[in-house]
């Protein structure tokens, strides 16, 4: 159950690239980065009614940054000057570097299974989203490796300092944080919000806000403190394969074999990658049951 809510959060954010392209203001990533970050961490701060305590004012700081603020700016920077699949294979490298940085950082076992599913997950969702005709863009590019980089690096923060509080308060906290470091940016680089939005342009930051970051980065980060690093950030691999599939089924995009098959090859790696870690925590007889149940000794 842990693996599949956690699983909906890069389902959700599959949707992104199709709901910057088509319902969002052109030109705007950073004005569309903060207000799908603090509106909604503003939300969920005034229904938790809690605030950090100690050290966790500077590390809900970092995490903010690193999950939100710097990851949601290069996101969207590459979301508007790069091809949706060439962003997608690009972040694509983030498990390999979550497996890299989980072993220096929190003591997780970089084994060769581990680099193996990062790299077949590599080679998946480029056969599923980068096309020949692609172009590459130099910024974005960069941007969209600066933002696995950040991404990375708060999954595995995040598993390291684990949770003083209710998760929602995390989420909150780190939301907020994020909000306040993207808006004065978006402001300077950018300019004052656009005076008229349509209604398509608030049906977007609606959903990017509350779907897309509050409800998804709950049970994100819910999946980040139960579960490996490793096995978290593979299951981001679902959200190229999202993306792909609402191309197809939403603006009647056309799906090639390689596609096909850079899909099953996904698919998988997500199998074979989380099979492990979901026995692992899948509770068996105790030892006390079998001593104590005498069907538990002679079963029939």
């Amino acid at each position: 159950m842990v693996l599949l809510l956690t699983a909906i959060a890069p389902c959700v954010w599959g949707t992104t690239y199709l709901v910057t392209s088509e319902l969002l203001p052109p030109d705007r990533p950073l004005l569309a980065a903060a207000l799908r970050s603090l509106p909604a961490g503003a939300l969920l701060v005034i229904l938790v009614r809690r605030l950090p305590t100690g050290s966790w004012w500077w590390r809900a700081g970092v995490l903010g940054m690193l999950n939100i603020g710097v990851f949601f700016a290069l996101l969207f920077i590459a979301a508007y000057r790069l091809p949706g699949g060439v962003a997608a294979t690009i972040g694509a490298v983030q498990p390999l570097l979550v497996a890299v940085l989980a072993a220096g950082w929190i003591g997780e076992k970089l084994t060769p299974a581990k680099l193996t599913a990062g790299m077949t997950g590599l080679i998946g969702v480029a056969m599923l989203v980068l096309q020949a005709q692609a172009r590459l863009d130099l910024v974005g590019v960069i941007a969209a490796l600066s933002g696995a980089v950040a991404m990375a690096s708060g999954v595995v923060l995040t598993k390291k300092w684990g949770r003083p509080d209710t998760l929602l308060a995390i989420t909150s906290w780190q939301l907020v944080a994020g909000g306040l470091f993207l808006a004065p940016i978006a402001f300077l680089v950018e300019g004052p919000p656009p005076q008229a939005l349509t209604l398509p342009n608030i049906a977007g930051y609606l959903y990017l806000g509350i779907i897309g970051t509050a409800v998804a980065y709950t049970l994100w980060f819910r999946g980040v403190h139960l579960l490996p690093a490793s096995t978290t950030a593979i299951l981001g691999l679902l959200s190229p394969l999202v993306a792909t599939l609402a191309g197809w089924a939403l603006l009647d995009q056309t799906l090639t074999s390689g596609q096909l098959i850079g899909a099953i090859i996904i698919l998988g790696t997500l199998v074979l990658s989380t099979i492990r870690p979901l026995q692992r925590m899948t509770p068996g007889p105790s030892p006390a049951a079998h001593r104590t149940n005498p069907k538990a000794q002679n079963p029939r």
